[in-house]
């Protein structure tokens, strides 16, 4: 049975969800539908772009995603289909496939010309279920697109090296449920331009010297529980998708802030991270 995701940034309030799946279950009554978030901030292509990338791969080969962030078709917002990694994603080209064509070069790339046959004012309803619901059985890319070669690219949300390759110039990429600060700086780019120096990270006024592998890793289990420094820990980590992410340990946004609230950190905001010199 075909699987189909959605990740939109609809918010779970009004009826659009709802409208979605109805019109997917109307074409296609043998699917599994399933969400992967319906809270991208509104427009935010790099918050979808994260998302997506790091939640599709759990999914089996010849999964279909809908990404319905910024679905108006304009002459600057064309519709395209793309098969990368064994995955079909019907989106905009808005640069919302950036983060993951940085690290797979797609099979397949079209763009959607079925608007002559559909009247819309809501593109991800019509377009992306149509053309979601026609991979599902089966069909091919050709036939609802023209293929092309190149897609919209988010340029800025690649790290930039210096040229004595002492210093990685990253920035805040996400935020996360928890107010954790996750930034476009890869474990793989650390390795790679670190080679095992010592290094300082530095957000606004907060500095790191240790990364870790997991939360817990930054707290001492071996001392007592009332004289541990828990609460407000401030660490640095590469998260399960392996980028860089700056994190307060067992942080609550509602009660006592979050690392982006107490570390005054915001999307796109500067981390750097300084090697010392070989």
């Amino acid at each position: 049975m075909a699987i189909i995701t959605l990740t939109t940034d609809f918010g779970m309030k009004d009826h659009y969800v709802g409208a979605i799946k109805g019109g997917i279950y109307s074409e296609l009554d043998s699917v599994n539908i399933v969400d992967i978030s319906h809270l991208i901030s509104p427009f935010n292509i790099t918050e979808a772009s994260y998302i997506i990338k790091n939640a599709y791969k759990s999914f089996p080969a010849g999964t279909i995603h809908i990404i319905g962030i910024d679905g108006e078709l304009t002459p600057e917002n064309r519709h395209i289909a793309v098969y990368l990694d064994g995955h079909y994603f019907v989106c905009s080209d808005n640069g919302i496939m950036c983060l993951l064509t940085q690290e797979i070069i797609p099979q397949k790339i079209v763009e959607i010309n079925i608007h002559d046959h559909i009247e819309s004012s809501f593109p991800v309803m019509d377009v992306f279920v149509k053309t979601a619901t026609h991979l599902a059985r089966g069909g091919t890319l050709e036939v609802i697109g023209k293929p092309i070669d190149k897609i919209k690219q988010i340029i800025d949300l690649k790290p930039v090296i210096n040229t004595n390759g002492t210093q990685i110039l990253g920035s805040v990429l996400y935020i996360d449920n928890y107010g954790n600060v996750v930034t476009n700086i890869t474990r793989k780019l650390f390795i790679e331009i670190g080679k095992g120096r010592s290094f300082e990270i530095l957000a606004r006024t907060y500095k790191f010297r240790n990364i870790y592998n997991r939360y817990s890793d930054a707290i001492n289990f071996s001392i007592e529980k009332a004289m541990r420094d828990e609460d407000g820990k401030k660490l640095a980590i590469f998260n399960s998708a392996d980028y860089l992410e700056l994190a307060i340990y067992k942080s609550n946004p509602v009660t006592v802030g979050g690392a982006n609230t107490l570390f005054g950190l915001h999307f796109r905001d500067p981390v750097t991270i300084n090697f010392e010199k070989q």
